[in-house]
């Protein structure tokens, strides 16, 4: 049984290796990123609300995402395990994680942290863009996407780090580098 975290700042590749790490261990991936981007497409009360926030690169408030992650951490296929990936954001949203775990008689088996420098996640953000057509990774945006990363969610490093749970990835190199040291983590 896998209970995991993927953090990192955006662009560090956590859902592309969430993605590789779900198939293994044969668990959902939970991407906050997803679940709110098609709350926008299908234009839902929760994903017009959303929607503001998004485009002008802030976070979508916690009672929103909260509300989300625990009603999916309540689904069946996530009794044997489960990869969270964006979410948490903030040190309040992990406390909010950590009562909704309590309360499911769930605790987290690890914290992976991608980390990469800003510079690189420019640039791996702006090709993004341009690959995907992503409207929210402009630069302007990029830029305030990491600002509200190094503010309000890189404080979660710590927040693990006491918990004991935190492990450290370097987020550059070949996907596949990654991806074993990932595995080699995991075990």
């Amino acid at each position: 049984m896998k209970r995991l975290i993927f953090m990192g700042p955006p662009g560090a590749g956590k859902g592309t290796q969430a993605d590789i790490v779900k198939d293994k261990f044969h668990i959902p991936q939970i991407s906050t990123g997803e679940i709110l981007r098609e709350a926008v497409k299908n234009s839902t009360a929760m994903g017009l609300e959303a929607k503001k926030f998004m485009d002008a690169g802030d976070l979508v408030p916690d009672v929103v995402v909260i509300g989300i992650i625990r009603d999916r951490l309540a689904e069946a296929d996530c009794a044997k395990g489960f990869i969270l990936d964006g979410f948490p954001r903030t040190v309040e949203q992990a406390g909010a994680l950590d009562k909704i775990l309590k309360e499911m008689h769930m605790e987290l088996d690890a914290v992976v942290n991608l980390a990469v420098p800003d510079a690189e996640l420019v640039g791996r953000l702006l090709k993004r863009a341009e690959k995907e057509g992503r409207a929210d990774d402009n630069e302007e945006t990029i830029k305030n996407r990491l600002s509200n990363y190094n503010s309000k969610t890189y404080p979660l490093i710590d927040y693990y780090k006491k918990e004991g749970i935190l492990k450290e990835v370097n987020g550059v190199g070949s996907m596949d580098d990654i991806t074993k040291e990932i595995m080699g983590i995991l075990g």
